[in-house]
């Protein structure tokens, strides 16, 4: 791997460009950006906002972030989508290594430094760690819950962690720049699940990406149902899409909320089906299509008493609406981003 080019700066450290998509989050993004300033990085640093059209007074926060440090600029994302705004920030970046931030995310301290450490150390081209997700109300303590377990999002490192080394993405990542011009930038035809996407092609063009648990970025989850229902929907969505686009490259995982989703829906209709038969006189066999949804009900209810109900009543009781809410929004999405209407109703699920 090529070595990091130096800042022509004092500095002996390498500089660092943090890059920031942000869009209609007035209530996330000053946490986020006081994250980054907050580092204790000794090198260069620039902050890149950038910043799609927002009707909740985002735009005026993030101006008056960059007009009380000179450290903060802020490009204008038109098209508004997270990936239109990450390839904005990368080209305006002047540093040769490019920190991915959400403005949902709250950076540790030490986060660029490490991850600098980490790129030198096993000449990777992207490093990532966890998706530490932290909740406020119990709503919130219920979505992280499920974020964190096998049986909510699934068994990715960069969401239950693991041990460092090789992986096939990472939670939002330190890239060379070099790296990323290399491969073309994100993809922006691909709303969500980009990162997923840009770090596909660095695998297959021979770069590495890294997976760390030394860093952990604390992010906010949704903090209603239907947000969370929308964000599992997108997220679903776009991953049928990723998908269809190379089957090869997906892990089974992928296809279980799906796979749940039709086996409920469709054990639902054979169990009313048997009910019509019961009422007419016939043999209600149908009837047992309701064991599907009673399994996936029994289901839910032991993840609640392994993983929630340690957490009190409040976050147990909400777990339980939870879980089901990422599994059915996650899975009906996948399936109909599976089956080519992502470009149909992508509009409606958000950047």
């Amino acid at each position: 791997m090529p070595e990091l080019p130096q800042p022509t700066t004092p500095s002996s450290l390498v500089g660092v460009s943090y890059v920031m998509p942000v869009l209609n989050d007035a209530s996330h993004v000053r946490a986020a950006v006081e994250s980054i300033l907050a580092q204790d990085y000794d090198g260069p640093v620039e902050v890149l906002i950038a910043l799609g059209p927002s009707i909740d007074g985002t735009g005026e926060l993030v101006a008056d972030l960059a007009a009380r440090d000179a450290r903060v600029r802020v490009l204008e994302n038109e098209v508004g989508s997270t990936p239109a705004g990450l390839n904005i920030g990368i080209r305006a970046a002047r540093y040769p290594v490019v920190v991915r931030v959400d403005s949902h995310s709250m950076l540790p301290v030490d986060y660029a430094r490490v991850a600098v450490e980490v790129l030198e150390r096993t000449g990777a081209d992207n490093v990532g760690g966890i998706m530490d997700a932290r909740g406020e109300t119990p709503f919130e303590q219920a979505v992280a819950l499920a974020y964190t377990t096998k049986v909510g999002l699934g068994g990715s490192a960069f969401h239950v962690g693991g041990h460092e080394g090789p992986a096939d993405t990472v939670y939002l990542g330190v890239f060379r720049r070099t790296s990323l011009e290399r491969v073309g930038l994100f993809d922006e035809t691909i709303k969500r699940g980009q990162d997923w996407e840009l770090n596909r092609r660095l695998r297959e063009t021979g770069g590495t990406v890294w997976f760390t648990p030394a860093l952990a970025v604390t992010y906010r989850p949704r903090s209603t149902i239907e947000r969370l229902a929308r964000q599992m929907f997108s997220t679903g969505l776009w991953r049928g899409e990723l998908a269809r686009r190379f089957p090869s490259a997906n892990g089974i995982r992928y296809f279980i909320p799906p796979v749940m989703v039709v086996g409920v829906a469709v054990g639902l209709l054979l169990g009313i089906a048997g009910i019509v038969q019961a009422a007419v006189g016939a043999t209600p066999w149908l009837l047992l299509g309701f064991l599907v949804p009673v399994v996936y009900l029994l289901f839910v209810v032991a993840a609640t008493l392994v993983y929630a109900r340690h957490r009190g009543a409040a976050v147990a009781g909400r777990f339980l609406v939870v879980l089901p809410c990422i599994h059915v929004s996650w899975g009906v999405g996948f399936v109909l981003g599976f089956l080519s209407l992502t470009s149909n109703i992508a509009k409606h699920t958000g950047r």
